[in-house]
């Protein structure tokens, strides 16, 4: 049998060298155990895809291994190089690998094929017509058995030995499948070995594939299910290169020469993409560690796969530090950002971001890395340009010290692509939560602009540096030319993609003006409706948002939906016209003011602070709207001739119509005065009209003491009537609406008092030459005629009412100061007054109240049975009749006996039983009354005292009631005496004809029924 690959002399080189130093075979086990242990106990698989990669890579032709699990074998079939001595010999020595000289070889270290160790006792490997080799632990145990040297090793390792150190010659034939080249069997040891096997072929996943490029495809089956598993689906970067003498006596300085005699380094990212290019996750079956080019135990936490030449230590797991180390953790980061600028610009790039904190040593070292680098990549896409890159003259390099040296503008230029702009991360700017729309509307102001989608919040944006703009930085950027240039119609776009949730960034919103003017927030602006977006009111200085620019999001802002009758109610739009007699164009002022109560269809006397808009008069000069007559307006006519008031330009009416002119405050009718919650204070109460103190104290005369001012809701008055000299076509007007209300009274703390206008004319001779206060209506109550004249007929009674025209007797006593104003006429000796007017008189003044009254000096009243006037030192009330016959000498006051007491105090006058004791100083003889008196007088006394003559005080009398009894003379003195005494003093004349005729009682009974 021929030695195919020299094992023979290999295992006696190895025997004898185990024989002459027992140490050496109890190194090459321990290193062996170690390998199969702890570097490569895990890594059967990674190692098997190796060796078939590598094989591809020297054959050149594409590699495929076949995996296949059986029971509890293990072949794995691949294409490549057929086996060689000098691989044999490279599977048999620890640390001396074969592929030294080989450039993108996978195998470096020359002990991967350990990993069989961790699962087999028996390998074998056979490539087609060339031979096969085969390791056994029996074989070789039996070997070592047989030198004595060995024996103390032997039996202090308990038996075991190292299965790779001694190769044998597999006899033919060799079974290595159909488009094969190489076959390695792997008989498992037990039926753990074959679960952990099986584990291994579960978790082989693309990325294995990614980190050999010379291996195309593998195929795993087990217990006859297949499935291939292949690169396809990564975004991949490589770099490599080869290190020159320099940079191996630099970089390799603490590396093995075994190292050292391989000059070359690569590296691969890749990362799983999904159909449309962009990064997905790492597959779960690909540790997050990094490969060199096996999977080591350095955590990798960033979600690509990483494939490096790293150096590695002696325990094969971790890498190993050193300037090797730092030298392709340099080249892995600039690989990284290249990985990133490969992939499509969409926010799933950011996912690829690694943040600031790593897993390990080596993880953190890459991060900070790449983290250094990707702040300045152009990584992004942007809806605009990058702020220009400013840069100042280095003073240091220049000759002369220029200090008005201008700044050099450097301005980016577009990607060649010609898909946008791509910017870095400390160019991009990133607006929270904005839409599309709004983005693509704002990018002109807003430097290398994100596109809608990119995650303001996203940890990547911190580390790459983009700038996050709020909306209302985005909302202060929108100034300048830039700006100022836009039309309406774009700010009517941006406001209608702005967000309608967030009001406080939006407060500074530029909103263009109807007159030009660009102002900051929305917050006071007018929106106009109703027909007012055609108006001219750039005059009055209002903030008129420009018609095309008008949107809805506006309103929520704080703008306010104006029609012309709210614009008028604008302060700015007053404060124009309470200004405009001093502005330096008042004309323009009045075009827009009159334009707006045109529109608004204001009506006369809605608007009164209109009163001060400057118009021209029909003179030529500039009067308050309120001092202006309509020529052909009612008012005119009415006035005196010479007055302050001017006639309005005939142009002012035929532009605008004396309604709308009547609405400003041009007088067609009297202006009047309107205000809420006037105070009746002197100092509060001040409207500049004719009499106005007077009417004030008038007022507070009426009201009960206060400790504050009263207060009146509303106050309406009507000016300049003291103007007037057509008082009837005045009163006219004045009874008709609206000017009718500033007739009716005002109740102020419950009092009911006269309004201003109501008692300006009751003091006013507007009546056919006379106050109101002097007239009654025609047909009014018969007991005022001759004390007052006649109103005029034809005038509106109600209204006269109200001025003061006198209707009935009871309200004139009810009025403020009626009864004595009664009183006063009633002493006016022109005045005519009939007895029975009188007494019904004295009948209505008995019921007021004497503190309403100052006792008067003269009184009207009877003397001798004539009315006369009569000094009140004179007059008498008569409280009783038998009194009358002892002051037939005064004037009397007559009334119904049981108002004499009210009278008196009233009128301060005595009683006539104060003025005469009305003592009997006669005597006379008792008699009985007749009894057929009590058919009248059921209660008449008993008797009466009869005198010849009755005098009472001295004075004869005919009767006299006197402590209780009744004196008389005569049958009509004991019929007085008698009606008096029974209190029936109505019935005195009926007992009268009683006593002259008993026979007449019946008819005189029948009459009284009647009555």
């Amino acid at each position: 049998m021929s030695d195919t690959y020299g094992t023979d002399r290999m295992r006696a080189t190895v025997l004898a060298a185990w024989t002459a130093s027992p140490a050496r075979f109890r190194e090459d086990a321990n290193a062996e155990e170690d390998f199969a242990l702890g570097g490569y106990r895990d890594r059967l698989i990674v190692e098997l895809a190796q060796n078939a990669a590598d094989a591809a890579l020297r054959a050149g032709v594409p590699g495929v291994l076949r995996l296949t699990l059986r029971g509890d074998m293990l072949t794995a079939a691949n294409t490549g190089a057929p086996l060689d001595a000098t691989g044999v010999e490279s599977l048999s020595t620890l640390r001396a690998s074969g592929k030294r000289d080989e450039s993108g070889a996978a195998g470096r270290f020359g002990v991967g094929f350990a990993a069989v160790v961790s699962v087999c006792d028996a390998p074998s490997i056979g490539s087609r017509g060339v031979g096969a080799v085969r390791w056994s632990r029996t074989e070789t145990a039996a070997l070592v058995a047989e030198i004595p040297a060995l024996a103390g090793e032997l039996a202090g390792r308990g038996g075991h030995v190292p299965l790779l150190r001694l190769p044998f010659d597999e006899p033919p034939p060799i079974d290595v499948p159909e488009g094969f080249d190489t076959i390695v069997r792997l008989p498992l040891r037990d039926r753990a070995c074959v679960e952990v096997v099986r584990r291994m072929l579960a978790e082989t996943s693309p990325a294995l594939l990614i980190g050999m490029p010379a291996l195309e495809v593998i195929e795993i089956e087990v217990e006859g299910e297949t499935r291939k598993v292949v690169a396809d689906g990564w975004h991949v970067v490589s770099e490599s290169g080869a290190f020159s003498p320099e940079e191996v006596s630099r970089l390799f300085a603490d590396r093995p020469t075994e190292e050292r005699a391989r000059p070359f380094w690569s590296l691969r990212w890749a990362v799983p993409v999904t159909g449309t290019g962009e990064p997905g996750p790492l597959p779960e079956t690909v540790p997050p560690v990094v490969h060199a080019p096996t999977p080591s135990d350095e955590p990798l936490d960033l979600p690509a796969l990483l494939i490096a030449s790293f150096p590695m230590a002696t325990d094969r797991r971790h890498v190993a530090k050193g300037p090797l180390a730092d030298f392709l953790v340099e080249r892995v980061a600039d690989a990284y950002v290249r990985l990133l600028r490969e992939l499509p610009r969409t926010p799933k790039l950011l996912d690829l971001v690694p943040s600031f904190l790593g897993k390990g040593e080596l993880d953190a070292r890459i991060r900070r890395a790449v983290l250094a680098r990707l702040p300045a990549t152009p990584l992004l896409p942007a809806l605009s340009a990058p702020a220009p890159a400013v840069q100042t003259p280095s003073f240091a390099e220049s000759p002369v010290y220029e200090p008005d040296a201008e700044w050099l503008v450097e301005h980016p230029a577009r990607e060649p692509e010609g898909d946008g702009w791509v910017v870095a991360g400390r160019e991009a700017a990133v607006v929270p939560s904005a839409t599309a729309e709004l983005l693509e509307t704002v990018a002109a102001f807003v430097p290398g602009l994100l596109p809608a989608g990119w995650p303001a919040r996203h940890p990547a944006m911190s580390a790459l540096g983009v700038r996050r703009v709020e909306l209302a930085d985005v909302v202060d950027l929108l100034s300048g030319e830039a700006v100022e240039a836009r039309e309406p119609s774009w700010w009517r776009s941006l406001y209608d993609v702005l967000p309608a949730d967030d009001p406080e960034s939006l407060g500074a919103l530029p909103v263009p003006l109807t007159d030009g003017r660009l102002v900051r927030g929305p917050r006071g602006t007018l929106i106009l409706t109703d027909g007012g977006a055609d108006l001219d009111l750039t005059p009055l200085g209002l903030r008129i948002v420009h018609p095309e620019a008008a949107h809805p999001a506006l309103l929520r802002l704080g703008a306010a939906e104006a029609t012309p009758r709210t614009i008028l109610d604008d302060p700015l739009t007053k404060a124009a016209v309470a200004q405009s007699l001093d502005s330096p164009d008042p004309e323009s002022v009045a075009r827009a003011v009159l334009s707006l109560v045109d529109a608004a269809g204001l009506a006369p006397g809605e608007a009164p602070w209109l009163a001060e808009l400057a118009l021209p008069g029909a003179d030529g000069e500039i009067y308050p709207a309120g001092e202006l007559m309509l020529a052909g307006g009612a008012l005119a006519g009415l006035l005196e001739a010479d007055t302050h008031l001017g006639v309005a330009a005939s142009e002012l009416e035929e532009t605008y119509g004396a309604r709308v002119l009547a609405a400003a405050g041009v007088l067609d009718g009297f202006a009047m005065v309107h205000e809420s919650d006037v105070l009746l204070d002197p100092d509060e109460c001040d409207h500049d009209l004719d009499g106005e103190a007077e009417w004030l104290d008038h007022v507070l005369d009426l009201l009960p003491d206060l400790d504050v001012p009263p207060l009146v809701p509303e106050f309406t008055a009507v000016r300049d009537l003291e103007l007037v000299a057509d008082w009837p076509a005045a009163l006219e007007l004045l009874a008709r609406p609206p000017l009718r209300a500033a007739l009716h009274p005002l109740r102020v703390e419950g009092v009911e008092v006269p309004s201003y206008t109501a008692w300006w004319l009751a003091h006013h001779s507007v009546l056919g030459g006379r106050k109101p206060l002097e007239l009654r209506l025609p047909g009014a109550d018969p007991l005022l005629q001759g004390l007052y004249a006649d109103a005029p007929a034809g005038l509106d009674e109600a209204a006269l009412a109200m001025l003061g025209v006198r209707t009935t007797l009871a309200e004139l006593l009810t009025s403020h100061g009626g009864p004595e104003e009664l009183l006063d006429l009633m002493a006016d000796e022109s005045i005519e007054v009939d007895r029975a007017q009188l007494r019904a008189l004295w009948i209505a003044l008995a019921a007021v109240d004497p503190s309403r009254v100052a006792p008067p000096s003269r009184v009207r009243a009877v003397l001798g049975g004539s009315i006369v006037v009569a000094s009140a030192d004179d007059a008498v009330v008569v409280e009783a009749p038998d009194l009358l016959q002892l002051v037939t000498d005064r004037p009397l006051v007559l009334a119904p006996y049981d108002l004499a007491e009210a009278l008196s105090e009233l009128l301060d006058l005595p009683l006539a039983g104060e003025l005469t004791p009305g003592e009997v100083t006669s005597e006379g003889a008792v008699r009985p009354v007749p009894a057929e008196v009590r058919s009248l007088l059921p209660h008449a006394p008993e008797t009466y005292v009869e005198h010849d003559k009755l005098l009472v005080d001295g004075v004869a009398c005919a009767w006299r009631y006197f402590e209780g009894a009744v004196h008389c003379t005569g049958v009509d003195g004991l019929a007085r005496g008698l009606a008096w005494a029974t209190g029936q003093w109505n019935d005195r004349l009926a007992v009268a004809a009683l006593l002259r005729d008993p026979a007449a009682v019946p008819l005189l009974l029948a009459e009284a029924d009647l009555s």
